[in-house]
């Protein structure tokens, strides 16, 4: 059966997992403070077998609600078992007015190496990421895609790799039995040599507190204007702060990269467990030469092992291979790690009720 669960509930259940994602923490849902939120966990013979955090966002001048599970939830997805998971999900979330479900099972079917991608992108006949034979694909998670398919989910579209919600591809450094030396031999030249210069150069990477945010909101705020994306506002961050840190004094960590006094580069990274994000990150445009950037990230990937993550994810990445699109700088800076583009199943919605959920998804694409 599926129920609420309590916030400590929920915190216990990750805490007996390797990893669950972020988005799926009770604390992301204070984050995202313009949805309800809500805990929700599978019970059987009365224990607690698997948990997901549920938002809500509500139809206009209606109680009915878009119930979504980013990056979830945490069950079995390959146990060959699914409609003993999703059904009892489905009934509870329609009991409480939800017109359509969303979710992102996090699931990974395929796999490129970065020499692979190096040698796609080199190559005028590809594309796109999925026209490149995988380096390693999994059949069992492919098998799920077709079993929500059979069982009335819909796959949302996915643009060059993001949907709606979450990206598709993302990028990982895997960490698990590699030293410090083994990963930075398994970057490419040119990350070497930038990290060789931010030391030389004098680059300080430090640990930032929630004072810094102001700081760090400047230079993202910068990297926005001359990026082409709309920033978010510092309340937002100063509310994953103080959300992510009461959950866990080390679920998020500031850093903050400077030269000669100077805050050049910073990000932040997020961890649950074995696995460490890169969250948000800013440079400024002036002294980009020092390699500030270069430098935030090799420290954090040194803390995330330091941690015991087994991943550090660089999070999401387009699908595209296309030397004229701008995004594929975004891939080559990523692949310069050594690390692997990884595919998930995607978002997959249920139409619990198929004229609001028409009617909801149309009045999400017109506020863009």
């Amino acid at each position: 059966m599926v129920r609420p669960i309590s916030t400590p509930e929920h915190l216990a259940f990750i805490e007996g997992r390797r990893s669950v994602s972020f988005l799926q923490t009770p604390a992301w849902g204070q984050v995202k403070n313009e949805w309800r939120a809500e805990s929700i966990g599978w019970h059987r013979e009365g224990t607690l077998v698997g948990a997901g955090l549920v938002l809500y966002r509500q139809v206009p001048r209606l109680k009915r609600y878009l119930a979504y599970l980013p990056e979830g939830p945490d069950i079995g997805w390959l146990d060959g078992d699914l409609q003993s998971w999703l059904a009892p999900m489905a009934a509870y979330l329609k009991q409480q007015g939800a017109f359509g479900i969303r979710i992102g099972p996090p699931v990974v079917t395929r796999r490129w190496h970065a020499a692979t991608i190096k040698a796609a992108i080199a190559d005028d006949a590809l594309r796109t990421l999925g026209e490149v034979p995988a380096d390693a694909s999994d059949d069992t998670a492919l098998d799920v895609a077709a079993t929500l398919a059979d069982l009335g989910w819909r796959q949302d579209s996915a643009e060059g790799g993001f949907s709606a919600g979450q990206p598709r591809y993302n990028f990982w450094v895997p960490l698990d039995g590699r030293s410090e030396d083994d990963v930075l031999a398994g970057m490419n030249q040119q990350w070497r040599r930038n990290i060789k210069k931010a030391t030389k150069n004098g680059v300080e990477v430090t640990h930032g507190t929630r004072d810094d945010l102001a700081a760090f909101h400047r230079v993202y705020a910068e990297t926005a204007e001359r990026d082409h994306f709309t920033p978010r506002p510092l309340s937002y961050f100063e509310r994953m702060w103080d959300a992510l840190t009461a959950e866990a004094s080390d679920r998020l960590t500031l850093y903050l990269a400077h030269h000669e006094g100077d805050l050049v580069a910073a990000t932040t990274m997020v961890r649950v467990g074995e696995h460490a994000w890169y969250s948000y990150g800013a440079s400024t445009s002036a002294k980009r030469d020092v390699r500030g950037s270069n430098a935030v990230q090799w420290q954090m990937m040194r803390d995330a092992m330091a941690a015991g993550a087994t991943v550090y994810d660089m999070r999401g990445i387009t699908e595209t291979l296309d030397s004229d699109d701008p995004h594929l700088g975004l891939i080559q800076f990523k692949v310069g790690t050594g690390g692997d583009a990884v595919e998930y199943l995607g978002e997959w919605d249920l139409p619990l009720n198929r004229a609001l959920y028409f009617a909801f998804t149309q009045y999400l694409k017109r506020r863009g």
